[in-house]
């Protein structure tokens, strides 16, 4: 099932169901508990980011090609750091590039998304997809300059600036991607394809990546994941590419979709 959130005509946020045809049907229900598909066409205005995130856990270096683009050595555990939920953004609207705190590093990072469905905690890796409610499409914006130089050794500033994190264009449930590591991921700015590649590089699959999340530690519904990037980011381009006003950054992961959005520079 592809699920959107969105909303309708009188500002309410709700889910649907996606046809094959383009159209949606309303859901009842909580998405992250009990829900059905009603028969009632959804009133969509806007769509907004699949889930609210509970918590945004992100995952560094965790393509083999990305890690030796930047002649960093393979992770021995996953790199863990996290992102402000108020850096999660809609699909379609604007990645804002910092300027209060200025950066002119911006960087782009396709990513496949994990949206933790229910409480987990400890669970094995023979049995964490049972507790993923499906998969979207994320950008890991990065500040590189407050990332690396500015950051105080941690890479949390440099990620979390708002609309650091777009997500979308839609979840798609566990039963349509039965093995998320074997699926196209790609990113394009313009047209111009700069990442194209596949999540079976991933050092740590997914369900490695619950497993350790959930080690010791709740991981609570609506709980988003992000799993890394191929390698093709901008820092390692010769000459660096980096995101300026203008830009449209467009992630396209297979079987889920592309996630679209322009890049625009913080108001003065």
């Amino acid at each position: 099932m592809k699920i959107i959130r969105y909303l309708d005509s009188t500002q309410q946020t709700k889910y649907a169901a996606l046809e094959p045809d383009g159209s949606a049907r309303e859901i009842a229900g909580d998405v992250l508990g009990e829900f059905s598909v009603t028969a009632k066409p959804a009133d969509v205005v806007k769509r907004l980011a699949p889930v609210p995130p509970t918590n945004l856990l992100c995952i560094g270096l965790n393509y083999r090609r990305h890690a030796a683009e930047g002649k960093s050595p393979i992770p021995e555990f996953p790199v863990v750091f996290m992102k402000a939920t108020t850096a999660a953004q809609h699909p379609g609207d604007p990645i804002v590039l910092p300027r209060r705190l200025r950066s002119d590093e911006v960087d782009y990072e396709c990513e496949l998304a994990v949206v933790i469905g229910k409480t987990c905690k400890n669970v094995s890796r023979e049995r964490a997809l049972d507790y993923v409610l499906g998969y979207t499409c994320a950008n890991d914006v990065s500040a590189r300059d407050w990332q690396g130089k500015w950051g105080g050794s941690q890479w949390c500033r440099g990620k979390t600036f708002d609309t650091f994190a777009p997500m979308g264009p839609c979840l798609v449930t566990t039963d349509e991607i039965p093995n998320p590591n074997a699926l196209a991921i790609r990113m394009d700015i313009g047209g111009q394809v700069m990442q194209d590649w596949n999540t079976d590089d991933m050092i740590f699959d997914v369900p490695w990546l619950v497993e350790f999340l959930s080690g010791s530690t709740t991981l609570l519904p609506g709980t988003v994941i992000l799993t890394g990037t191929p390698h093709g980011v901008g820092f390692a381009q010769k000459p660096p590419r980096w995101l300026v006003p203008g830009d449209v950054c467009n992630v396209t992961i297979e079987d889920i979709g592309t996630l679209t959005n322009p890049v625009v520079e913080e108001a003065a």
